[in-house]
Formats: structure tokens, C-alpha cells, sequence
């Protein structure tokens, strides 16, 4: 038996498609793949080395490790599907928001190990943001394994399970708050004057820029902002309308938002 890494996908929507892009580079990895629309999976198998499955049990074996890529109304019946065919060897990975690893155990089998992701779609440009817990049954080993497979795509952070709805809320759900916001910025910018492609440009990589001085780890957030704001400036002249409006309360509380909503899926 050779070493390869076998990986199965069940759905090959946007964040499998993502996934599917980056691990696509990895040596000795073979990618297997079933989605219930033959036409989504002929065409990601058209453009990435995946082989279509026929069926969600002809994933599970052919797969060590199945990363199941679908809506949360659905993973009950995905897993019913999948338990006739797992075995203690296989390692299930979720990428469903709201749904526990002790959910997936309950349907899949008691003695299944279970990685719980979330990534984001940033994952398409290979900057994405995702958050992991182990389930009961996981390893240390399982835990590294989808560390290691996640990185492909972006930057991962290990978390408590009791923390990965308030991880679905800040960065599952955030690239649309950045675009919100990112948006927002450019269309200031068109009202002052710039053209909108020139706004897009100016605000977009100005959110990079910001965000990299941040992860760089020299500084924190308020200190980088004092550092840009002089007193009787530009830059405190357009802080002022933000805390006049409570901006910072508001994007607390869209953040609480999600994270009750998550919560609830699960319900």
C-alpha cells in the first residue's frame, strides 16, 4: 500500500472548490469527490485532479479522510448516508456552521473521530481564516493533520469547541462585513471625487496593509490607529463621525449577532 493521503469530499460548493484549489498542490495527496449535482462535480473535476465519486459511500471508501462540505439542514442526512461505511480509520471533517462534533458522533458513530472547521471564503485567494476544534474521539494527530491541510489555503487557528461559534461569527461570516465596510469606504471616496475603480483600490489595499501591520505582531490595533492620528488631523476628523455613531458598539454587537445565530442552528 502506497503513503498517499487519500481525501474525499461530500459537496463541492464554494468552500470545497476553494479547498479543493489549494490541496490540489500537495504531493502524495489524491483527491476523491461526490456531490449530489452532477454538474458541479463534473466541472470542478474538470478543472482540478479530483475523481468523481458515484455515491456518498463510495467516498468513505476510497477516502481516509472525508471532508464534508455541506449546508447544516443537510448533515443529517450525509451521515446516514456515511455510517454504513466508516470505520474507526476514517477522520471526518466538517466544515457545516453551527453543527457539534458530538452532533456528527451521534449520527455517524459513537467511536468516529471528527475535526470541526471553519474556514472562510478568503480561502479562494489563499488568505484564508480557519478556526479547528477536536472532537472526543480526535487525536492529537488528527488535529495536526487538518492544521497542516487548512494552512494550504491561509492561516489556522486551534480553538476550544466552546469558542467556534464566536470563530463562525468573526471570521466565517467577517469577509462580508469587510466588504460591507470596504464598500462603504469607497463609496466616501467617490462622493469626494475619485472615480470607483480608483475608491475599490485605494480602500482594498489599504485593508490589506492595515491587517498585515497587525498580524506582524509588532503592535496592537490602538496603537497603530494612535500612530495615524494627529491631533486636529484628517484622520481624527473622520474618528470623531465614528464614534459619534457608536461604529464601534455596532460592529461588536453585528458580531454577537452571528455567533446567537450559529448557536441556533445547532438547535
Amino acid at each position: 500500500m502506497n503513503n498517499h493521503l487519500h481525501l474525499g469530499f461530500v459537496g463541492t460548493g464554494r468552500i470545497a472548490r476553494a479547498l479543493i484549489a489549494g490541496l490540489s498542490q500537495r504531493e502524495q495527496t489524491v483527491l476523491v469527490g461526490f456531490d449530489k449535482e452532477p454538474a458541479a462535480l463534473a466541472s470542478i473535476a474538470a478543472d482540478y485532479p479530483l475523481l468523481p465519486c458515484h455515491s456518498i459511500e463510495e467516498v468513505a471508501l476510497k477516502a481516509q479522510v472525508i471532508i464534508i462540505a455541506v449546508k447544516p439542514y443537510q448533515m443529517e442526512e450525509v451521515l446516514g448516508a456515511l455510517k454504513p461505511s466508516l470505520t474507526t480509520d476514517h477522520l471526518l471533517v466538517s466544515v457545516a456552521a453551527g453543527i457539534s462534533s458530538e452532533y456528527i458522533r451521534k449520527n455517524a458513530g459513537e467511536n468516529i473521530r471528527v475535526i470541526r472547521v471553519m474556514p472562510n471564503t478568503p480561502a479562494f485567494v489563499g488568505e484564508g481564516m480557519t478556526a479547528l476544534c477536536r472532537g472526543k474521539m480526535a487525536s492529537e494527530a488528527d488535529i495536526l493533520l487538518a492544521s497542516t491541510l487548512f494552512s494550504s489555503i491561509g492561516r489556522v487557528a486551534i480553538l476550544d469547541e466552546l469558542q467556534m461559534d464566536a470563530a463562525t461569527a468573526l471570521s466565517g461570516s467577517g469577509p462580508a462585513y469587510m466588504f460591507h465596510i470596504l464598500n462603504s469606504l469607497a463609496e466616501g471616496g467617490v462622493q469626494c471625487g475619485l472615480s470607483r475603480q480608483e475608491a475599490l483600490l485605494l480602500g482594498a489595499q489599504t485593508m490589506i496593509g492595515a491587517a498585515k501591520m497587525v498580524l506582524s505582531g509588532r503592535k496592537g490595533p490602538e496603537e497603530l490607529k494612535q500612530e495615524v492620528t494627529t491631533p486636529g488631523g484628517t484622520t481624527e476628523a473622520g474618528l470623531k463621525i465614528m464614534d459619534e455613531n457608536n461604529i464601534q458598539q455596532i460592529l461588536v454587537a453585528t458580531v454577537a449577532a452571528a455567533a446567537a445565530r450559529s448557536r441556533e442552528l445547532m438547535k
